[in-house]
């Protein structure tokens, strides 16, 4: 299997895992979110283990390189909360996921050799007007100036800017990525017991948070810098808008629900986009960017 289709299968992965953390976290709103997401990043980070065990140089990374995975953990789920606390949640989640179209249009600021092509921007127009109708229902919103939407924006830039530099580091192996989740997830539990109450967790409660932390803010980190490391960041993008979609499709199961046309119609507009922005394989093998992605493992 060449570099690009282990890139695409990769970022399904992720995405796919990433689109049961609305379910999870709706079972775990009454816990505040710092201390589920500190516990969740400390057992993700323990996915490395197998790695860290028998090559435990796999987990070293440069001290700059530590600081680019907590710039990226951390500071994205920071400030996604701090949004989500100080603004409408559907409005914020909508302005955190300007994260995609970030990553098409500023892949070609952070890589020489990639081109933002009319047909990529109008891929990630389609994929994130899917993402707003999936999000909003099909409801029309007004937005008011509000600090939660900066955080909401300052967010998207993080997680976008963090896949793209990521890429431009020295070369990493996957296992560090362990190293990023235990730190932010202990730098999470500190801003639990500094800014939120402690409750106390059921069993229930302990099982949710294991399968979030070896799930979505576990494995799901893993495949998401595997995706990087083996292919175009721009395509990768693209296809992440799946992830509100399959949100809200894993939402409706959850509940019993019935799915919508307005899901449908997202649905339509996401897949058209990324299959608008999928690459041509000869563009793909005259981007040296790519070419050099797959010694990056």
């Amino acid at each position: 299997m060449n570099a690009s289709k282990k890139a695409f299968f990769y970022a399904l992965g992720a995405i796919a895992l990433w689109a049961t953390l609305a379910p999870v976290g709706v079972r775990l709103s009454h816990l505040p979110p710092f201390l589920s997401t500190g516990c969740a990043l400390i057992v993700g980070s323990l996915v490395a283990l197998p790695w860290s065990r028998f090559q435990w140089r796999h987990a070293i990374v440069p001290a700059s390189t530590l600081l680019l995975g907590i710039y990226g953990l951390f500071g994205f789920h920071f400030l996604l909360f701090l949004a989500l606390r100080t603004a409408p949640a559907v409005e914020a989640n909508l302005v955190n996921y300007l994260w995609p179209l970030l990553i098409v249009v500023l892949a070609p600021l952070f890589h020489k050799g990639t081109r933002l092509h009319w047909r990529q921007v109008l891929a990630a127009l389609a994929g994130f007007s899917g993402a707003v109708w999936v999000i909003t229902g099909g409801r029309v919103i007004d937005f008011q100036i509000n600090v939660g939407y900066l955080a909401a924006l300052a967010s998207a830039f993080i997680w976008a800017t963090y896949s793209l530099m990521t890429q431009r580091v020295p070369a990493f192996h996957t296992a560090a990525i362990g190293g990023f989740g235990l730190v932010s997830g202990l730098l999470s539990l500190v801003c639990h017991f500094a800014l939120e109450t402690p409750v106390a967790m059921s069993s229930n409660d302990a099982m949710l948070l294991i399968w979030m932390g070896l799930g979505p803010l576990g494995l799901a980190f893993y495949l998401w810098d595997a995706a990087l490391k083996n292919g175009r960041a721009q395509q990768i993008g693209l296809l992440s808008f799946l992830t509100p979609l399959g949100s809200t499709i894993l939402l409706l199961l959850d509940r019993q629900e019935a799915l919508t046309p307005t899901v449908a119609w997202a649905g339509l507009l996401i897949v058209g986009g990324a299959w608008l922005g999928r690459s041509v394989s000869t563009e793909a093998a005259n981007d040296p960017f790519f070419d050099q992605a797959k010694d990056r493992n």
